[in-house]
């Protein structure tokens, strides 16, 4: 019985543990990300914008 509580007990901690998760990891891939999106917008900006206009342009009718 001994043998099943100190196994139990050790899976508990570890499991704990896993769940707290890799905060730089996480401050790593959170970083990598908004690059990312600042890169495409800096470089689909401008045609986005274009559409914007466009599409404003035929609702208003002008």
């Amino acid at each position: 019985m001994h043998l099943l509580n100190r196994i139990t007990r050790h899976l508990t901690i570890d499991r704990f543990q896993d769940e707290r998760g890799d905060v730089p990891g996480w401050v790593m891939i959170t970083l990598m990300s908004a690059i990312l999106v600042a890169g495409l917008l800096a470089l689909a900006g401008p045609a986005l914008n274009g559409l914007f206009e466009e599409a404003i342009a035929r609702v208003s009718g002008s």
